[in-house]
């Protein structure tokens, strides 16, 4: 007579358990991605609750994009022109009945001569902007997610941006004093000291 029993040891070992435990390589790797923001502005952290509520409790996606940028860096919240919004919703049909969306700042643009009726709303506004924006007869209100056009600045026009990556024939800006005859003219500038940019 065979023996059927087999013991909870030897069924273990015979059939193992895919994919348990903890991941080792893995363990104490921590996502890079913001759950608040840094910053302890109370009317900041008002708007992140109010958002934080819309987006859990709403199926719009434009809800969720702005809890997400209200969590981003002052780096990655670039400010945008006048002109640059008004290039931009230039061809949006029915821009008047619209509202402009940026989080982050809304700056002047002395190029830009005459500045069409726009309805903006956005996190801050430069005196000059604000002042321009209600002189064309718009307004600043405070945001739906229906009707909206959603934008934002450009992230590399910083000015620190045009050093990055300085090296041969990389055309970035240098960090020097001055571009007189005594500084930076060696080394990249010349055939004769190495090369010449």
């Amino acid at each position: 007579m065979t023996r059927t029993f087999t013991s909870l040891w030897q069924l273990r070992h015979r059939y193992p358990r895919q994919a348990q435990g903890i991941d080792i390589r893995h363990h104490h790797v921590k996502k890079g991605n913001r759950t608040a923001p840094k910053s302890e502005d109370p009317y900041l952290l008002l708007l992140v609750k109010l958002y934080r509520f819309l987006a859990r409790r709403t199926d719009s996606k434009f809800n969720k994009v702005i809890l997400h940028r209200l969590f981003l860096s002052k780096t990655n919240r670039p400010p945008i022109s006048l002109s640059k919004i008004a290039k931009e919703t230039e061809k949006t049909p029915d821009r008047d009945s619209k509202i402009i969306v940026q989080v982050g700042t809304v700056t002047d643009d002395i190029r830009l001569t005459e500045v069409p009726k726009l309805t903006i709303a956005a996190l801050r506004f430069t005196h000059a902007a604000k002042e321009r924006i209600l002189n064309a007869g718009a307004r600043t209100p405070f945001p739906h997610w229906c009707n909206t056009v959603l934008l934002r600045g450009v992230k590399n026009s910083r000015e620190a941006n045009k050093h990055f990556g300085m090296g041969p024939h990389k055309h970035k800006k240098p960090y020097t004093i001055s571009k007189g005859r005594k500084v930076e003219r060696a080394r990249g500038r010349r055939k004769s000291r190495g090369f010449k940019v």
